[in-house]
């Protein structure tokens, strides 16, 4: 550029472009003068040059400025800014700038007429210009067009869209003969889908919060026969969240001023809202909201939507803004959550009756969660939070369904035309956004306008050079700025930014932490891709319009479109036809999951692909809209924003490429017929038409042109030149052809002015003599006239006053009749009153009667419930004669001794011969001694397990005597209604039917019953153990004759010599068990059936120690001491030689032992086969007999040598399934049998007996066997098994606690793995690479897998499993809760994290193997899990000690949350534990 002084020049200051003039040139550098009175001194190579004689209103179109440059355009476009010319052409591209003004006169039917035919760019440049070309376009060419409307939030695409199917239905109009409005029903589709899918932004007060594609169809004739519109990613997440000042969609504000509509759904102002208080805006400037709402009506009745759809959609939204009220609270149970108060409660019980479904299945489905299993399904209570996130995601997912079923009854009512070939679509899709905070809505946003912007590149500028290279004319390629690398980046598999969201979406431990660092780790070099410097999750991504920084907190969770089948089930039930329409139900299999994904980012893709293939098909047209400012005010331009606008739209590299290229082409048929009259004496030469249109251009003398194949290209202003000298021939034709037509027309007005004149004459005279004769015509007329008159007048006035007679009569008849009517309908509606009146005075009287009724059966019910209560009282009192009996037995014992020892100094005197008899008589006399020092133990437990009844009867009494105050209340009402006492008896008969009336209609009632239930059940318990004791009495009394008999008639030939001194020895070690240092409780065993013989017997008790069972209750008895001997040493000798004949089958025994026999049918076949042989061989019945011992001690001898692993299991199984069989066919004769049933109905608590009661269940043995009379080595066997079992117990339980100890040993703090950067792994100093931190948790569920294989293989009774592993995981519990405390490296924010994954997965665990084998093992966790809770909370600084306490560590103590806030520390974020101002 050549400059010198007074040269015109634009110049950058601030970042925008000002006017200024060449002063001086200093050196290298020019000195300026600004418009603004500054003097700048800046280089040549940075001004532009000036057009100083540039019309004030600027030029329609870009490509006539005289030089082209950024500044030229701006100021050009700002020039027809100012004077409200706001589109301007550039070249085909029409650029149209929001006003933010209205400007009728540019919109109405007048303007619309002149643009209509017009041809383009002949007049100013309009949105009708471009709208009218694509119609033209695709009526000449039978090809469908499409109008790709862009530009930023707030430029103004949607009014464009608007105007453009305004202008194509007033050309297109109806089709003929169709009924069908159509092109109204697309016009007021706008106002319509912008109420439920615009809303107010930061940018614009009517964003479009989706994307929009409407295809308006045309038949032959260039008529509308439908039309049909997509949408493209509704802003789902507006619904239930808004910043301020933000505004919510525009359909809940019309709703809310909609005034008798808001009332009948109990709306009121937004403010009261939560879905819309969170924005202070609730009006927009210049709308009101309840002529908004009436319009939104009005187009819904015109695109077919009638009245009841309408209530039901209005009634969908007025519930979706009550749902949004419903609050939360913590509930009763851990991680629940209930209504938090009467308010919320009003809310939800309206959302129900406005979706017209059951309240308390909409609190459940809010509050819980079902899970589907194998083995069922699961319901989990969800906490405040989730319950918050369910009722957010049931209003978003039926806003979604709403708004999906408007945009389809759209097209159902305007209707598609399947036989249409030609179209024009109109694309009205969210502009480029870039806001403080971006997150996933304007990832996609900006990844649909990357692809249009790739479309625009392809049609616009590769087009265009591909015409050239086609045409094979002289062109240099222009380089251009392509955005396909952009889009790979998004879009492309398998590592697209797409492709790894929904990766990461598939799995549920994934966080968005997960998908920055797999999106960081896959492009760390994409030139495209940057990280931020102060975050770790956000990424910055370069679009064509500039960078953007995207926050990934909630990309995944708004990327799974989760359908909760809940939701689905309950609204699809609905009682509303429509909000059940919503809801379709699915096939069976597709709806057993109870969450179902699907990714909404490659739904969107696929939808935007399918948008590129249409747009493919048609030929565009392309309006970029421009927003002058950001503050939405008109008549203020902003040349920087407008800058960026223009060059991200490409707006200005089409402009260059226009005037660099040859914008001007034709094909030379078009040429040589239109410019070959130009040269007249060219075309008789018969050339052909390249050849002509060569010469014809050289005649003239044009030189800016080139001759491709087929077409003609023109530098831009050449086709001026042609156009100027083709009217310069035309001109000259017409003026020929003009003076021959003027001198034809003056002939022809001579002779017809001539004939005139002579025809003027004839009619003059005929004239006179008209007029004479209607003078004497009008004489006679005006004679009958005044007769005529004065008849009318007379005739007028009678009428007038017979019609006022009339009048009065019938006014008078019609106030008479109005008074009779309006007395009888007083009347009607007296009598209506009053019978309305008498008909709710009665019904009060029977609903009050009824209530009485009711009240008066409940107090008649605790009446008998206290007296059946006293009666059992006054029978549990007479426990107290138990005593007398003790003190009574012990007397006779003590006389029973005095006469044995009587008897034997008498037999040593007198019987010498008998002295080895006598010993053993003194011997089973210390035998009997033995057995009444037990029976006093058993008494003392007995007196101790009075005490404990006394009490509960203590407790009784008062329960009593607070019945008795209100049988005293019922008295007083059994008084005043003694004439409903008659009719008692046949309300009893009654009773089943009034019960189920009485639980529907009253609540109270209810817990009434219940509490006299339990009394009742009190009642029979307590009877039962006075029966127990009553029992136990008459046993100890018929023990007691039987010894005293037995001792005195003992015969010395009775039994063999020696005997009595082993077995007693073996009774006496029986007797010194180490049972009686340890406390024990009873455990109820369900009856075993056996298929192997026939005895049976009642539930009997095995006795298990403490440590076993330690959820249980206590025994009160420091010792269990068994009686020995319940039969005489005198039985026959026949049973003992049975036993001894038996002696060759210890082999069998033996390999039954020893060998492993398995199962079969799940029962151990080893103790059935024991327990068949000793039934077989009468073991139980004998008196002495080795086989016991030999079993026992063949058993210890198995567990010694056998692998613990695969033996302690089984011999689990067999013992106690031996025992088993023991308990339930075996019965003993004496005390012995009393006091086990005394111990077992009165020592054990109710719910753990139902808890415990078939661990053995699963044995299967058939019922209806006999009982067997046993002898004391039987029931010696039967406490010897049991210790067995109970050995074998502690020893699987000591196992595992020493194969489990160096695994939580490791699990307890989190391994240090270095990060992963540049590709190498993370490898330990040795070389070793590092074993992962979910492998330690790994190796412990391998190991509980393993345990509860083996036993549930060996078929080991639940019960054991569950002890087992609720012990298991107590230990767990301690041992890591212990190694929290003493490890400050341990109380860090990420090793809590990382113990918390594990508890994840021991929790996992727990739900998988059942709660019959699990048990209560996760509450055993609750200390290490409370911890834990309490080291990843956040903001620990804002808790407060009470907080703490209550909510999350309930469970742990003041001094153990003490060190734990100690001893953390913050390894990750690097925040504070506890606020050192609370006092501990």
């Amino acid at each position: 550029m050549i400059l010198r002084k007074g040269s015109k020049v634009w110049v950058e200051d601030r970042h925008f472009w000002v006017a200024a003039e060449v002063l001086d040139l200093v050196g290298k550098q020019v000195q300026l003068h600004t418009h603004s009175g500054n003097k700048v001194l800046t280089y040549p190579d940075k001004l532009f040059p000036r057009d100083a004689d540039a019309d004030h209103g600027g030029v329609d179109d870009m490509t006539k400025l005289t030089y082209l440059n950024e500044p030229g355009v701006l100021d050009n476009l700002e020039r027809r800014y100012a004077l409200n010319e706001i589109y301007t052409y550039t070249g085909s591209i029409l650029i149209a700038v929001n006003p933010f003004t209205k400007l009728p006169h540019l919109y109405n039917v007048h303007m619309m007429e002149q643009y209509k035919g017009a041809p383009f760019g002949e007049l100013s440049p309009h949105v009708f210009a471009v709208a009218d070309a694509s119609y033209r376009a695709m009526m000449n060419e039978a090809r469908s067009q499409s109008i790709l409307v862009s530009g930023e939030s707030g430029a103004g695409k949607t009014e464009t869209t608007k105007l453009i199917m305004q202008y194509l239905t007033y050309v297109g109009g109806r089709a003929a003969g169709d009924d069908r409005t159509v092109e109204q029903q697309v016009l007021e589709s706008n106002p319509l889908l912008e109420a439920f899918g615009n809303a107010r932004t930061v940018r614009n007060d009517n964003s479009s919060r989706f994307g929009k594609f409407v295809e308006i169809q045309f038949d032959a004739n260039g008529r509308i026969s439908g039309a049909a519109i997509r949408t493209y990613l509704l802003e789902r997440s507006r619904v239930v969240q808004i910043a301020d000042p933000e505004r919510n969609y525009h359909c809940f504000y019309q709703l809310c001023a909609s005034g008798k509509d808001a009332e009948n759904y109990k709306l009121s102002h937004p403010s009261h809202f939560h879905y819309l208080n969170q924005s202070k805006i609730f009006e927009l400037d210049g709308v009101s909201n309840a002529e908004e709402y009436m319009k939104t009506r009005r187009a819904m009745e015109i695109v077919g939507i009638c009245r009841e759809e309408q209530e039901a959609i209005f009634r969908t939204l007025a519930a979706i803004l009550h749902l949004g009220n419903i609050e939360f609270s913590p509930g009763k149970e851990h991680d629940s959550s209930v209504i938090k108060d009467q308010k919320s409660n009003f809310h939800m019980q309206m959302a129900a009756n406005l979706f017209m479904c059951d309240v308390n299945l909409l609190l459940d489905m809010l509050c819980t969660r079902s899970i589907q299993t194998r083995e069922g399904i699961i319901v989990k209570a969800l906490d405040c939070d989730a319950a918050v996130a369910s009722r957010d995601a049931l209003a978003k997912t039926v806003y979604a369904r709403l708004f999906d079923w408007l945009v389809e009854k759209i097209n159902r009512a305007v209707g598609q035309d399947q036989n249409s070939r030609i179209q024009i679509g109109v694309l009205d899709i969210y502009g480029f956004e870039c806001f403080k905070h971006n997150s996933f809505e304007q990832f996609c946003i900006n990844f649909a306008n990357e692809k249009l912007q790739q479309h625009f590149n392809e049609h616009v500028f590769k087009m265009e050079q591909e015409e050239y290279r086609k045409e094979e004319i002289n062109w240099s390629y222009i380089e251009f700025i392509d955005n396909q690398d952009v889009l790979d980046l998004i879009e492309k598999k398998p590592i697209g930014i797409i492709a790894l969201l929904d990766e990461s979406c598939l799995f549920p431990k994934s966080t968005h932490e997960t998908f920055s660092t797999k999106l960081f780790q896959n492009f760390r070099v994409h030139p495209r891709l940057e990280k931020t410097k102060f975050s770790e999750t956000d990424f910055t991504m370069s679009h064509y319009a500039g960078k953007v920084t995207y926050q990934t907190d909630t990309f995944l969770d708004k990327n799974r479109d989760y359908v909760v089948v809940e939701h689905r089930n309950l609204l699809s039930s609905s009682k509303c036809p429509f909000i059940a329409g919503l809801f379709p139900l699915l096939p069976e299999e597709s709806s057993r999951s109870s969450y179902k994904f699907s990714s909404v980012a490659s739904r969107f893709k696929q939808q935007l692909q399918a948008l590129m293939e249409t747009l493919n098909t048609t030929e565009p047209h392309y309006i970029r809209c421009v927003k002058p400012n950001s503050l939405n005010r008109p008549q203020k331009f902003e040349n920087q924003s407008v800058l960026h606008q223009l060059r991200c739209g490409g707006v200005l590299e089409a402009v260059r490429i226009s005037l660099a290229g040859y914008p001007t082409r034709k094909t030379y048929h078009e040429f040589v017929d239109r410019f070959g009259l130009v040269a007249l004496d060219i075309m008789d030469g018969g050339y052909d038409e390249k050849t002509t249109t060569e010469k014809i251009l050289q005649k003239l003398k044009l030189k800016n042109f080139q001759l491709g194949k087929t077409k003609v290209f023109l530098r831009a202003g050449q086709i001026g030149i042609l156009d100027s000298r083709r009217a310069e021939v035309l001109d000259t034709a017409a003026k020929l052809i003009q003076g021959r037509l003027q001198t034809f027309i003056a002939h022809r007005g001579f002779i017809s002015t001539r004939a005139a004149a002579i025809s003027l004459q004839a009619y003059c005279r005929g004239l006179l003599a008209r007029n004479v004769y209607v003078a004497l015509r009008k004489g006679a007329a005006a004679i009958s006239i005044q007769k005529y008159v004065r008849r009318w007048l007379l005739r007028h006035a009678y009428l007038q006053l017979y019609s006022s007679s009339v009048l009065i009569q019938s006014s008078i008849r019609g106030f008479s009749t109005r008074q009779r009517f309006m007395h009888r309908k007083e009347h009607r509606a007296a009598t209506l009153i009053q019978a309305q009146w008498r008909m709710c005075k009665v019904r009060w009287v029977f609903c009050h009667r009824q209530a009485n009724i009711v009240a008066i059966q409940c107090l008649w019910r605790r009446k008998l419930a206290k007296r059946e209560l006293r009666r059992l009282k006054q029978e549990a009192n007479e426990a107290g004669a138990l005593r007398l009996a003790k003190n009574k037995l012990e007397k006779q014992l003590e006389d029973l001794t005095w006469r044995l020892h009587l008897e034997k100094k008498l037999r040593v005197s007198n019987e010498e011969a008998k002295l080895v008899e006598i010993s053993k008589l003194q011997k089973t006399v210390e035998s009997l001694g033995l057995a009444l020092d037990a029976a006093k133990l058993a008494t003392v437990n007995e007196c101790n397990r009075n005490a404990m009844l006394q009490n509960q009867l203590e407790l009784s009494v008062k329960e009593k005597s607070a019945l008795e105050r209100e049988v005293v209340t019922m008295a007083e009402l059994k008084n005043e209604n003694a004439l409903l006492k008659s009719s008692l008896t046949t309300l009893e008969k009654k009773n089943s039917t009034l019960d189920c009336e009485l639980i529907k209609a009253k609540d109270d009632t209810n817990k009434t019953i219940e509490k006299l239930r339990e009394v009742e059940q009190m009642c029979s318990q307590l009877q039962q153990n006075l029966r127990s004791l009553e029992e136990k009495l008459s046993n100890l009394e018929d023990e007691n004759q039987v010894l005293r008999q037995k001792a005195l008639s003992a015969s010395p030939k009775s039994n063999r010599p020696g005997f009595a001194k082993p077995l007693l020895d073996k009774y006496s070690g029986a007797l010194a068990l180490p049972f009686a240092d340890r406390k024990l409780v009873f455990v109820s065993f369900y009856s075993c059936q056996s298929n192997c013989g026939s005895l049976t017997d009642t539930t009997n008790f095995v006795l298990l120690p403490l440590s076993y069972v330690s959820l249980m209750q206590e025994s009160p008895t420091p010792t269990k001491l068994m009686a020995p001997l319940s039969q005489g040493l005198s039985d026959s000798r026949r049973t003992k030689l049975t036993v001894e004949s038996h002696q060759e089958n210890y082999e069998f025994l033996s390999r039954c032992i020893k060998e492993d026999l398995g199962f079969k049918d799940g029962k151990p076949v080893a103790a059935c086969v024991m327990y068949k042989c000793l039934v077989h061989w009468h073991a139980f019945e004998s008196e002495r007999t080795a086989i016991f011992d030999y079993i026992i001690e063949g058993i210890n001898d198995v567990l010694k040598v056998g692998d613990e692993n695969v033996t302690l299991p089984y011999w689990l199984s067999n013992a106690s399934a031996l025992l088993c069989l023991l308990q339930r066919n075996l019965r003993s004769t004496g005390f012995l049998t009393a006091t086990s049933q005394w111990s077992a109905s009165s020592g054990v608590n109710g719910r753990v007996l139902q808890a415990l009661k078939s661990p053995f269940k699963y044995i299967g043995f058939e019922d209806g066997v006999s009982h067997l009379e046993v002898r004391y080595p039987a029931i010696l066997f039967k406490q010897q098994l049991t210790a067995c079992v109970e050995k074998i117990f502690g020893l699987i339980r000591d196992n595992l606690k020493k194969e489990i100890s160096p695994l939580l040993g490791l699990c307890i703090q989190a391994p240090k793995i270095q990060r992963v950067h540049g590709g190498k792994s993370s490898r330990s100093p040795g070389g070793v690479p590092q074993q992962s931190p979910s492998s330690q948790w790994d190796s412990i569920i391998k190991f509980l897998d393993s345990l509860m294989s083996r036993l549930r293989g060996n078929h080991v009774p639940s019960f054991f499993i569950r002890k087992l592993t609720t012990q298991v995981f107590s230990f767990i519990n301690i041992s890591l809760f212990n190694s929290l405390l003493l490890r400050r490296e341990c109380c860090t924010f990420s090793n809590g994290e990382y113990v918390k994954s594990g508890l994840a997965e021991l929790e996992k665990w727990i739900v998988s193997s059942k709660e019959e084998f699990a048990g209560t093992s996760w509450h055993e966790l609750n200390f290490i899990r409370q911890a834990v809770g309490f080291l990843v909370i956040h903001q620990k600084r804002k808790k407060s000690l009470e907080e703490i306490r209550q909510d999350l560590c309930p469970a742990l103590t003041v001094r153990q949350i003490y060190r734990i806030s100690t001893m953390y520390w913050d390894d990750k974020y690097g925040t504070q534990s506890v606020s050192n101002e609370e006092s501990f």
